[in-house]
């Protein structure tokens, strides 16, 4: 499971209201660099001040306390989780959210539909960077107070939850979603805010949901729903939480690899679990040498690779421009068997072989620009124009330059060249596409 990183294509404007603080609010997201993850920046404070997104940065509360605040040096930002977790839904990595405020503007329906389409207007796209995950390796968990929060190993990132409640309407019910970028579009960020009727009255007097109305949040009273627009889902309220969750636990500051389970959990509880998974993730940095943040080592390469010994030809990528270009390296050593028979007292290369790392280097390109590359191949269709130039001897490192020439749907066409201590040493066209695993 491995992706590069992401951030939104261009900066963009998004206005509204706070829903607890009822403050107009003006934000701006904005493109942000590789490793910066998300960030909001209060521009209203003299001078400005940030706030990363990140557990260690999250206000432990109460459960009544019904949103989750990040505060530091004494700026405060309430309400922080529909934003973070539509971008952890959609796959942003990193980006800067500018406000005049102390709260994001809540969107008008509701919905984070409204982020969403927002989003999409602009676009996202890749960094060349990879990101690393919170690979859960072995249960964590939290009870307390008849709550639960279960971290498990799982190939992917699913989330289920339950909630329970006396009002019959809500009553219990239960959701698991395996957690993608169409999922959380299709299946999720529709999911509105809601409030029992007989709450109002209390959040209203503890300075609560200023913003709030019965446009923006699904009020529920003893008849039932006191909204005229129906419910988006029939159990949205549990897909609420689910979308709640996924925006608290982004708090942990990478995607995680896991199963997570709820049973009756909330913004309190979800962000003490955030910090336990951030504590996993700092103590599996520190057995995990990643190396430079911005190539892609050896680990990151097979879990997205397919190629195992002795046919995973590229060792490390360099540089990688979404869609456009990546340049990978190839160490080559007397080690390798077929070195036996390609020739005995006169080791060479195979030149097919350097045709083939150049194929998996381009590989890795195109997969990086598909969602699920671990569910995919590429199949290469065609090679063109090949020229050798020089032999490739044991002790050569061969820098491997795949430039994408063509992209579509159908398939993609790409120029490779092969270099040696700066000399070119061989060239292609080469022609792929990706299939299903």
């Amino acid at each position: 499971m491995i992706r590069q990183q992401r951030t939104v294509a261009k900066e963009f404007l998004f206005e509204g209201i706070g829903l607890h603080t009822g403050n107009p609010v003006t934000m701006k997201f904005i493109p942000a660099p590789i490793n910066s993850g998300i960030v909001f920046r209060r521009v209203d404070l003299d001078p400005p001040v940030e706030l990363a997104a990140t557990a260690e940065n999250s206000l432990l509360t109460t459960e009544d306390f019904r949103n989750t605040t990040l505060q530091k040096d004494g700026a405060t930002i309430y309400t922080v989780e529909h934003v973070l977790a539509t971008l952890a839904g959609l796959g942003v990595d990193n980006c800067t959210i500018e406000l005049n405020s102390n709260e994001p503007a809540e969107p008008p329906t509701g919905s984070c539909n409204d982020y969403v389409q927002a989003i999409k207007e602009v676009g996202i796209v890749g960094q060349g960077a990879p990101v690393r995950y919170l690979e859960i390796k072995q249960p964590i968990s939290l009870i307390e107070d008849g709550i639960e929060l279960l971290a498990l190993p799982y190939d992917g990132l699913r989330m289920s939850f339950t909630i329970k409640y006396d009002n019959p309407l809500l009553g219990t019910q239960y959701a698991s979603f395996e957690i993608t970028p169409d999922v959380f579009e299709e299946e999720i960020a529709g999911a509105r805010t809601f409030v029992l009727l007989e709450d109002v009255e209390r959040l209203k007097e503890r300075g609560l949901i200023k913003g709030g109305s019965i446009k923006n949040a699904i009020v529920v009273g003893p008849d039932g729903i006191m909204n005229e627009a129906p419910l988006n889902y029939p159990n949205e309220f549990v897909r609420h939480k689910i979308l709640d969750l996924i925006g608290d636990l982004s708090l942990v500051g990478m995607p995680i690899k896991g199963h997570i389970i709820s049973h009756k959990s909330g913004h309190a509880s979800n962000a003490k679990f955030a910090r336990m998974l951030a504590g996993a993730a700092a103590r599996q940095d520190q057995v995990f040498d990643a190396g430079s943040p911005e190539h892609w080592n050896i680990r990151d390469i097979l879990r997205l690779m397919p190629h195992r010994y002795p046919f995973l030809l590229v060792d490390r990528l360099l540089d990688m421009e979404d869609g456009k270009k990546v340049v990978g390296i190839k160490n080559v050593t007397i080690n390798e068997p077929f070195f036996q028979g390609h020739f005995p007292g006169h080791p060479i290369f195979p030149a097919v072989l350097i045709l083939e790392s150049m194929a998996q280097t381009g590989g890795i390109l195109l997969l990086s620009t598909v969602d699920n590359p671990k569910g995919k191949l590429v199949y290469f269709l065609a090679i063109d124009n090949a020229r050798f130039r020089k032999p490739v001897l044991p002790g050569d490192q061969l820098r491997l330059e795949l430039t994408m020439l063509r992209l579509r749907k159908s398939g993609c066409k790409m120029r490779g060249e092969a270099y040696v201590d700066g000399a070119l040493v061989a060239e292609a066209d080469l022609l792929a596409k990706v299939v299903e695993r």
